[in-house]
């Protein structure tokens, strides 16, 4: 029961906006009633099938402190002529709720076979996003490019275009690791699949930044397999960018445009999101505490020529509405997540090539999570980054899990322990007067597995 709603909770975050659901409760929306369901059946299942040994959570901690700072900034914030009291409490629960899905799958009691299959599950649900997006961009069509036809999945209208653009370009990893270095043939193939829908529905979501964060991913990717195979694969982007639609090279091509003078500078949206980081950075110096979760539209008028706009960087945003300690709290977090992928990486052995897959991947999609929020701000919007929380819960349940396995399996000890136990042996009555000899016998062998500490 509790694994098939788990896997619901998979299918059905990303697709939210696809069912049709109303609680006649103010802020009461699908995903929450769905997680307050989770949560539930969660807490009242039996046992722990997983095994998994306690310890303390990677993201505890700073997820902790940043929940306080977001509470903070809500009551700083006050109330606002530009919003009602509704809109403020709806703000700071969804800041909080879906960051919650990591706990919920990091103590899913599901063993590690059950915890693999979710992760896998995660990735393919975002390729069938993915084949929705593309399925919209080809329906638009590839001629010229139209700031009204884009493609965005299952997220919702045009103006979520780019973070769309970003839920694609961050699962683009794991499913191009799992294609380049898992040695099965049949994940092999069903990862390159995936991959291409992936890579199709960025391009359809003209979104500059997700082509920018995909092709980082997986050059880097690709230099983990060698330096030879990341200059091939630029060489023959390289040679074959004249061949993609036009729409998308008209849409690469608005980045720069030329002035009357014949000077070459950025388009409107580049100029306008530095003149916005540079509001915020003094936004932030006249309110060190910060202005107040959601007051960034509000105050940036004061400080730029965009008044009422986001900050199109979720570092910025949290730096200006939550102050300085909100910011590290944010970097805390992302360097946790990072830890995670550590953990995965310590406890895959060097011929475990599904590990060492996951681990580089859900790397690299970390890195992809913290570059798209450079140039907008998903961090904060819960449809998009549902399914990364749920898939950092997994990551870390998988890597505590095969600790553990590892420790069970561990062999019998040698090296500096085995005179003792051979003592030990051969000499009972010297056991029996110094029992540390026989307690040797049973300690793991220096140099072996991993403990489930990691």
């Amino acid at each position: 029961m509790l694994y098939l709603l788990l896997a619901l909770s998979i299918i059905l975050l990303p697709n939210a906006l696809h069912v049709s659901f109303d609680a006649g409760v103010p802020g009461l929306n699908f995903s929450n009633l769905l997680f307050i369901v989770l949560l539930v059946v969660l807490m009242f299942s039996n046992g722990n099938s997983g095994q998994v040994p306690r310890q303390k959570s990677q993201l505890t901690g700073p997820l902790i402190a940043f929940f306080v700072m977001l509470v903070i900034g809500f009551l700083i914030a006050g109330p606002s002529e530009l919003s009602d009291s509704m809109t403020d409490i709806t703000r700071v629960k969804n800041a909080i709720f879906y960051p919650l899905l990591y706990f919920v799958f990091r103590h899913c009691k599901q063993d590690l076979d059950r915890t693999r299959q979710l992760i896998l599950l995660t990735l393919f649900i975002a390729s069938v996003a993915a084949v929705e997006a593309v399925y919209q961009g080809v329906q638009f069509g590839l001629g010229e490019y139209v700031e009204e036809q884009r493609a965005t999945g299952p997220f919702g209208d045009t103006n979520m275009a780019n973070r769309a653009g970003v839920f694609f370009a961050m699962f683009l990893p794991m499913l191009a690791a799992l294609a380049v270095f898992d040695k099965r043939k049949i994940v092999r193939v069903v990862a390159v699949i995936g991959c291409v829908a992936l890579a199709a529905a960025i391009l359809f979501t003209y979104s500059r930044q997700s082509y920018l964060i995909a092709l980082l991913g997986l050059l880097i990717l690709l230099m983990h397999r060698s330096m030879a195979a990341a200059v091939l694969a630029s060489v023959l982007l390289v040679a074959t960018v004249s061949y993609l639609p036009t729409s998308v090279l008209e849409r690469v091509e608005q980045t720069r445009r030329v002035d009357a003078t014949g000077e070459i500078t950025v388009d409107n949206s580049t100029a306008s999101r530095l003149e916005l980081w540079e509001g915020g950075y003094k936004m932030w110096q006249d309110n060190p505490a910060g202005v107040g979760l959601g007051r960034f539209p509000t105050y940036i008028g004061k400080y730029s020529e965009y008044e009422g706009r986001d900050a199109h960087n979720a570092f910025v945003l949290v730096f200006a509405e939550l102050g300085l300690l909100g910011l590290m709290a944010m970097l805390w977090l992302f360097w946790r997540m990072w830890k995670i992928s550590r953990m995965v990486r310590s406890v895959s052995p060097p011929a475990d090539a599904e590990g060492y897959s996951l681990a580089l991947g859900f790397r690299i999609t970390v890195f992809a999570v913290a570059l798209s929020n450079v140039y907008g701000s998903a961090f904060f919007e819960g449809l998009i980054m549902a399914s990364f929380w749920m898939l950092c819960g997994l990551m870390e349940r998988y890597a505590v899990l095969k600790a553990a396995r590892s420790a069970v399996r561990a062999p019998a000890p040698t090296g500096p322990l085995w005179p003792m136990t051979r003592i030990a042996d051969r000499f009972p009555l010297t056991a029996r007067t110094m029992p540390g000899l026989g307690v040797a016998r049973s300690m793991p062998r220096l140099g072996g597995p991993r403990s489930a500490q990691g």
